[in-house]
């Protein structure tokens, strides 16, 4: 099985499609995540740039707006078939709003299942706060009702909805496991999404938890027989990203952060092989 490392494209923002791709690229990336862009030609830019670099792409849909359903409903699958767009490896869906119903969630897992059938694209839900998987609580109901549901998995949200290490949780973080298709390699705590710094000792109980599960999640799709599993480093700026009082100045880079996790994971998984 091949294990790809992906860059989020978030707290970027600033830089062009060229500069951001040769800066990952260099820093020995094996592709992004990203939303895609709403012009025609932005996303010929980014495909073009993703081409001629080699690197991998896993659309980011988290543009789905409407706070009533059947709004919501209507733009989902507009931008489902925008995020297909290039020929990602999968869709990484915020599916929903944590106050829809969860027969308004079935619709919705419905409707993508259907798209990815239609397309031959995955399309796999986060467990992210404010969408339909922002606990594990939230997260059975919908496993329950849809034995063919997978996910990216976040499990920073859950930390941090939780206020604990999912130690009240083991039969659903085991499922969730067995579920994950895509990995943000994020670090939360009980108060909070995002460490401060994953690098810095007094986060390195949560920091190892991460990796175990992370771990348990590599061998699941091993033992699956998958070809291929997505890692994106996906700590982010701020606010997520704490700052000092006052000058608003970041307490960490975040970029530094990313390629530190990516070196880790690369560390932990290709140096064992890609098998």
């Amino acid at each position: 099985m091949e294990i790809k490392i992906l860059c989020p494209r978030w707290g970027q923002e600033h830089l062009g499609i060229q500069a951001f791709t040769s800066r990952i690229k260099e820093a020995g990336y094996d592709g992004i995540e990203t939303w895609l862009p709403e012009e025609a030609s932005a996303r010929k830019e980014l495909f073009d740039a993703l081409q001629q670099k080699e690197l991998h792409l896993v659309s980011h849909q988290h543009q789905a707006h409407g706070a009533h359903f059947s709004d919501f409903k209507d733009s989902f699958l507009h931008y489902l078939r925008l995020s297909a767009e290039g020929g990602p490896v999968l869709i990484n869906s915020h599916t929903g709003k944590d106050y829809f119903t969860l027969a308004q969630h079935l619709e919705l897992i419905d409707i993508a299942a259907e798209f990815s059938a239609a397309g031959n694209i995955p399309v796999v839900h986060e467990t992210h706060r404010g969408r339909m998987g922002f606990c594990p609580t939230a997260a059975k109901e919908l496993f329950d009702a849809r034995p063919g549901l997978t996910v990216t998995a976040d499990l920073s949200h859950w930390v941090c909805v939780t206020e604990s290490f999912l130690e009240n949780f083991a039969g659903i973080l085991e499922e969730t496991i067995a579920r994950t298709r895509h990995i943000h390699a994020r670090i939360g705590f009980e108060e909070g999404p995002q460490v401060s710094d994953p690098r810095a000792p007094e986060w390195q109980p949560a920091t190892e938890l991460f990796f175990i599960w992370w771990d348990r999640m590599a061998e699941s799709r091993r033992q699956a027989g998958a070809p291929l599993l997505t890692f994106t480093t996906e700590f982010g700026p701020p606010p997520y990203l704490p700052t000092l009082p006052y000058t608003n100045k970041p307490v960490a880079d975040q970029f530094a952060i990313n390629c530190y996790m990516k070196d880790r994971l690369q560390q932990r998984y290709h140096t064992a092989g890609n098998t």
